[in-house]
């Protein structure tokens, strides 16, 4: 980033080959639409060009290039909401043709509470370090660190019961499959 602050477009060039990518996905996992994604990534990389006088290299360029765009997904959730029609939720993350563990995985992740889902995510899929996440949501690294060991255990316990009728489905127990079904939405 020092680089490009410099002038060197080639270097500009490298940092939106390295992080395209991986701030694809983040829009991605977190939005309705492939199209959107792909805007709100442009945008990001056009926020970075415009700030680039600012820019002092105070963390990591990675986490940088996060907090800006986690300002711009929740621009673009409050235009969302905004734009919605009362009573009507905001719509969900495009599922296309994901294996069924996937589905699993992502209606568990929904179940989440937001500041618990975003930390996960931020350390699942973005791979951010605990350091970075604090200093991405301002939190002390310890607070980072039990709230992401909540998040898993909540994560856990709401593909446990979903695991346990898949694997009563494949043994061909039907009896089994009610009772934890039943269970399963007398918990919900």
């Amino acid at each position: 980033m020092l680089e490009f602050q410099g002038g060197s477009h080639p270097a500009f060039e490298e940092l939106f080959a390295r992080y395209r990518g991986p701030l694809y996905g983040f829009f991605r996992r977190r939005l309705n639409g492939d199209q959107r994604a792909e805007d709100l990534t442009q945008e990001t990389f056009v926020a970075i060009i415009r700030a680039s006088a600012q820019y002092e290299q105070r963390a990591l360029f990675r986490t940088y290039l996060y907090s800006i765009a986690m300002n711009l997904l929740a621009a673009e959730r409050r235009k969302q909401f905004r734009d919605s029609p009362p009573g009507e939720s905001a719509p969900e993350p495009a599922t296309g043709d994901a294996p069924d563990a996937v589905l699993w995985i992502r209606q568990a992740l929904e179940k989440l509470d937001d500041a618990e889902r975003e930390i996960l995510m931020l350390r699942e899929y973005e791979q951010l370090s605990y350091g970075e996440i604090a200093e991405l949501l301002k939190l002390p690294v310890n607070t980072v660190r039990s709230r992401l060991f909540r998040s898993r255990m909540a994560l856990k316990g709401y593909l446990e019961p979903t695991r346990k009728v898949r694997d009563a489905a494949a043994a061909g127990d039907a009896a089994e499959i009610v009772k934890l079904t039943q269970a399963e939405g007398e918990a919900i």
